[in-house]
């Protein structure tokens, strides 16, 4: 007969920026509850305990460590939230902005099948920035970690700029 017990599982899967574009390399981090599932010769893979990979990612989250990256990225992406929803609120453009630490992103008040989005990345582009558009009338952006204040004021001030140029 089988029992069910609720167990309380965290796992985050890191991977793409790990090593800081050095070389590829993943992780997976969890509590007990799950890494004590898997014991020696239950899980193997193809790039698995690779020394120079463990050397890179090593490296690269003692950087992430020491010069507080994530912290950074938590403070900057509150920043960049709240400048935009000043702008957001005066405009008919955009919906709404969301995200969390530096991944980002602007809801575009249009339909997913426009090229409202797409348009708006373009002249981002002509303005001396790039952003991804996806699902049709939302724009992405994703900002590496090292960005500082500055530059991340910099970019609102070319985001609004170009907003306006695209404003109803």
């Amino acid at each position: 007969m089988f029992r069910h017990t609720e167990v309380k599982a965290d796992i985050l899967i890191l991977g793409k920026a790990l090593s800081g574009g050095a070389y590829p390399v993943s992780a997976v981090l969890a509590n007990n509850n799950i890494m004590n599932v898997i014991k020696p010769g239950n899980h193997g893979s193809t790039f698995g305990g690779n020394p120079v990979a463990a050397a890179v990612g090593m490296a690269a989250l003692e950087v992430i460590k020491d010069e507080k990256l994530a912290e950074n990225a938590q403070e900057l992406g509150e920043l960049f939230r709240a400048e935009l929803q000043k702008f957001i609120d005066t405009s008919n453009i955009v919906n709404g902005v969301r995200g969390k630490g530096l991944l980002n992103a602007i809801l575009i008040n249009d339909s997913e099948d426009s090229e409202t989005a797409w348009n708006i990345c373009i002249a981002l582009r002509d303005n001396g920035l790039l952003a991804k558009p996806t699902h049709g009338n939302i724009i992405r952006f994703a900002p590496p970690l090292v960005m500082t204040k500055e530059q991340l004021l910099d970019c609102v001030t070319i985001i609004t700029k170009t907003l306006k140029q695209f404003e109803k």
